[in-house]
């Protein structure tokens, strides 16, 4: 879960030399794991948030729900039943499940796999109810009909699919459980040296050829200070 590479670079020389590329996990796993050999806040200087990729709820066509709304009504009548596929325990797509469980007061059955692939070809092949699939995985499968998508996780909705409606949009107000990656520094790393950083990565996004190869693969390029991404972490 990416606590190995963490380590190493919280106890790495603050010289702007050895930097992390966190995910969601950095967030989730001081939750997760009851301890770690870091500080996930404490010990890293954040540099920038450049990319936030959503994903997706999708069905099987086998059930009958054609909104969150559907689905949630749908599971009530059936505790249990419904089986929700993820990428793995404590991956954005198992933490999702969870949290559609909560605030939709239903219950479904977990089915972790090792990846969002697998658990993508047992939904196709009606082995699972739901996933929240990854955008550019899922997406295809429901343009051919093979899924039903019904959400999208993100605060806003996805510019490649604009007809598909946020979790919050469809009554789960507060609904966010999305992919992210960033760039952090060993905590002490001198201040001009992540300006610098945050200056020359966000110059780099916003170059044409970059910011298409970021949403080829479902990712918005994102442009934020040091101050709001240790504000988004947090």
């Amino acid at each position: 879960s990416g606590n190995i590479g963490t380590e190493i670079v919280a106890k790495a020389p603050p010289d702007g030399y050895t930097l992390l590329e966190p995910a969601f996990a950095h967030a989730v796993n001081p939750f997760l794991y009851a301890k770690l050999p870091f500080d996930a806040v404490k010990d890293f200087a954040p540099i920038l948030l450049f990319a936030s990729i959503a994903n997706v709820l999708v069905v099987h066509p086998s059930i009958p729900a054609r909104s969150v709304k559907e689905l949630i009504a749908f599971a009530k009548t059936r505790p249990g039943e419904l089986t929700l596929g993820s990428a793995g325990n404590g991956t954005a797509s198992h933490l999702a499940g969870e949290l559609l469980n909560l605030m939709g007061g239903i219950k479904t059955t977990h089915v972790p796999y090792k990846g969002l692939v697998p658990a993508h070809t047992e939904i196709i092949g009606g082995q699972l109810s739901m996933l929240f699939d990854g955008i550019v995985t899922g997406m295809p499968a429901v343009k051919a009909g093979r899924l039903r998508a019904l959400g999208v996780t993100t605060v806003k909705r996805w510019q490649g699919a604009p007809d598909i409606p946020t979790m919050a949009e469809s009554g789960l107000a507060g609904f966010e459980v999305n992919s992210w990656y960033g760039l952090l520094a060993p905590a002490g790393t001198p201040r001009d040296i992540i300006l610098r950083l945050n200056s020359e990565v966000s110059r780099a996004l916003r170059e044409p050829d970059a910011r298409e190869r970021l949403y080829s693969i479902g990712a918005e390029p994102m442009d934020n200070t040091p101050e709001e991404f240790a504000a988004y972490i947090a």
